[in-house]
Parts: C-alpha cells; structure tokens; sequence
C-alpha cells in the first residue's frame, strides 16, 4: 500500500522505527471498526502528495496509527483484529506467561505451548509478505506449512521440561540445566523456526523488490531469504529476552531474606516480571529492522541486476 510503504520507507534508525512503534502498538487502535480504517486510509491517501508537511496534523496522525497497525501494506486489506499489529501484545503476554509456568505435568506444558506457538504462526502468516500472491487464497503448502510449524515448534518448546519431568528429577545439576538454561536457546530458537516455517513460501517464490520510486523491478528469493532471516530473528530476540531475564531475577530473589521469609511471593514477582518484560521487548524486537528492508542490487539475482540501475532496492520485510 502507496501510503504505509511511504511511511516506512523514511524510518531507517533504530531509534525513530522505536518511538513510531510504541506509537503504532497502542492497544486502543483494536476498538476502531473495519468503517474507521477505510476512513483514515482515504483521508490519507488524499494526503499522501503533501503528506511529509500534513504529518502534524492530529487527523493525519491518528489515521496514519490506525492503517500502519490495522491494514496490511501489500494488498491493502483490513487485517483480522486478533492479528493486527496493536494486538500481538494484549494477546500474547498471557500466552507467553502461562506457557513459562512451573508446570507439573506434561499435558498443560503442552497446551500452553500450543496455544502460544498457534498464535505467533497465525500472525506471521496474516503478516507475510504478499507482494506475490496478493489476489490469492491462501495455498494448500502454506496450511500445512502452517500446521508443520505449530506442531514442530510446540514438540521443540516442551523438550526441556519432559526431559526435566522424565530424567532429572533426582539430578541437581540435569534440574538446573533443562529448568533454567536450556528452554532459553530452545524457545528462542522455536519462537525463530516458526516464522521460516510459515513464511517458507517465500524463500520458494521470492518476493518483489522495488526501486525508490516504489517501482516494481523484480521478484527475488534472496530478498525473501533476507526478510524472513530477519524477522526470524527479531522473534528469537523477543522470546530468548523474556525467558532469560525473569530467570536472573529469580535466581536473584531467592537468594534474599524476603523469599526466604516469603517464599510464595516469588510466583506472582516471576509471572509479573515476564509480562513486563515481554512488553518491553515487543516493541524493540519490532525495531530490530526496518520493515520497509533495503537490499544492494548486487546482493540480488543476475536478471534483477540487469533491470535497473539502481544500488538500493526495497522490499516489505514483514512482521
């Protein structure tokens, strides 16, 4: 879409695509209706030649908050309201903190995991890039992409804690590697395995790269390559921060007089502490790279090289 794309196109430190994402993550933009959006994509489209100087108008703004959160850049559409860009957080922080809980059997282990897993493959799919399949349905390989992803994912996410439940109950030294060490490599590497999964279409049909002036040059797999690598591990970032801090604080606490005096405290402080720092790390993670990416010519295929002059050629990374 001319409008998001534009938009994008201007953010390229980390620090500005920061600031904009703390804006486009307010959770309120989830109340407008499908009427709402079209609204402020038509005024904004009528904006778009004087939009850099239109920007501060508060109208502008707020309709340029509700598109970059709630369509997608590619084809336009309105996206589902459980997956657009304002609602990862809301939805996935109780996943995420109910999937890290102590658990002590395998069978919740696993539906959390399912859930959590289930959530992040449907909006890596909903957020794909769809430069090549805009007037499609959704293709048979990518459900069973799909459904390959959740299921791969939820089995590597739950290994540590069924070799922590089966094997090392009775070992200190297996207890603290499998219940503090390794689900932090595990989940991230999960969280990261999941986006190349859904997204694996990509990597087969590329996808399209365009010139300054948003003018089409080609379709490439390597810019596909490139974005999916990319988004894959700004989500491995995202997971492996949430799992690992919560850890350190604990490790901290239950070395203190209060959780000694206390010692069920430590439950609420663990679950309160990943959902802060899940939250914190969501729009970081969504920082890590700019979503309109950018990619040398001579980075990509023979046959793109020689249709353009161009050093610099753009494309929509994803989310």
């Amino acid at each position: 879409m001319e409008v998001n794309v534009h938009q994008w196109r201007g953010e390229q430190s980390f620090f500005h695509r920061l600031l904009q994402w703390l804006d486009i993550l307010d959770p309120t933009t989830l109340l407008a209706s499908n009427k709402e959006i079209e609204n402020a994509l038509t005024l904004l489209q009528g904006s778009l030649p004087s939009l850099k100087e239109t920007v501060r108008d508060e109208k502008i703004k707020e309709a340029l908050k509700l598109t970059l959160s709630s369509i997608h850049p590619d084809t336009a559409d309105v996206l589902p309201t459980i997956f657009r860009a304002s609602a990862f957080m809301p939805f996935a922080t109780p996943l995420v903190v109910a999937m890290l809980l102590p658990h002590k059997g395998m069978k919740p282990a696993v539906f959390w995991q399912f859930l959590f897993q289930s959530y992040s493959a449907g909006y890596n799919l909903v957020h794909r890039n769809k430069t090549t399949c805009k007037d499609e349905k959704v293709p048979l390989k990518q459900v069973l992409l799909l459904f390959g992803a959740v299921t791969y994912t939820t089995c590597l996410g739950v290994f540590p804690q069924f070799v922590m439940h089966r094997y090392a109950s009775n070992s200190p030294v297996m207890y603290t590697v499998f219940k503090k060490i390794l689900p932090v490599p595990v989940l991230a590497f999960a969280s990261a395995l999941n986006v190349a999964i859904v997204r694996g279409f990509e990597f087969d049909k590329g996808i399209e790269v365009a010139d300054i002036n948003g003018n089409v040059v080609g379709v490439s797999q390597l810019a596909g390559t490139k974005a999916i690598k990319e988004t894959a591990l700004s989500r491995a970032v995202l997971v492996g921060a949430t799992v690992t801090a919560p850890n350190i604080l604990v490790s901290y606490l239950q070395r203190t007089n209060f959780i000694k005096r206390f010692p069920f405290g430590l439950a609420p402080i663990r679950h309160i502490m990943t959902a802060f720092v899940f939250g914190l790390m969501v729009p970081i993670a969504f920082s890590l790279y700019p979503q309109t990416g950018k990619i040398k010519r001579s980075n990509l295929e023979p046959l793109i090289q020689s249709a353009t002059t161009e050093e610099d050629l753009y494309y929509n990374r994803g989310l």
